[in-house]
């Protein structure tokens, strides 16, 4: 069972159409009880990094979240979910995240002619590391709307990128059990779907090893 966290910060209509498609086979939104149970939790939004995590404070979830992440169960975050998963993030003052992945969070800047902030639109994405998230090594085209972008501590946890402004920044994160990608997998047609799915799989295949 596929445990999805609202923010109440987003529609997640989308995602949900998403999980369908890709055949999860059910899913149930989050509360601090059946977090523990999660066979994976999906973690997406859009919107302020600090309205996020007041989001899941209010709802008691961010201790069950680490907790299960710390259990192993797998973790993907979406957009503004995947940069929950950071340290730290500069977002309009500086705010503790999860930590579930060491770093940082910090404002995109634009310096070359034809990119600005925020960068909405689709975006080429390369994989620079085998990861669950693309086994065979195929990036893809993805839909990104996003104003800050994830630094992680450590450049092994870096999945993916794509080039912004002359240099590449991170859009896909995998950190043992803890995956992120930036852009919307549930808005990038059949590259997001096939992103989605290989995450379903690795679940799948995690949960076989448990039984």
């Amino acid at each position: 069972m596929i445990t999805v966290v609202d923010l109440k910060i987003s529609n997640l209509a989308s995602v949900v159409q998403a999980l369908r498609l890709v055949g999860a086979g059910g899913h149930r939104f989050a509360t601090p009880a059946n977090v523990a149970e999660a066979d994976a939790i999906l973690l997406p939004g859009v919107g302020a990094f600090g309205d996020g995590m007041a989001s899941l404070e209010a709802q008691g979830l961010s201790g069950p979240i680490r907790a299960a992440a710390g259990r192993g169960i797998p973790v993907l975050g979406i957009c503004l979910g995947m940069q929950l998963l950071a340290s730290r993030s500069a977002e309009y003052g500086d705010h503790q995240g999860l930590d579930l992945v060491p770093g940082r969070v910090e404002r995109l800047t634009a310096t070359e002619p034809g990119y600005r902030v925020p960068n909405i639109g689709w975006c080429d994405v390369r994989p620079v590391c085998p990861s669950p998230l693309f086994p065979d090594a195929q990036g893809g085209c993805f839909y990104h709307v996003h104003s800050f972008h994830f630094v992680p501590e450590d450049p092994a946890a870096s999945a993916a990128t794509a080039e912004f402004s002359g240099r590449d920044i991170t859009v896909a994160i995998a950190a043992g059990n803890v995956f992120g990608v930036q852009f919307h997998t549930e808005k990038s047609q059949d590259d997001g779907l096939r992103v989605l799915s290989n995450f379903l799989a690795h679940v799948r295949a995690v949960k076989g090893k448990k039984q």
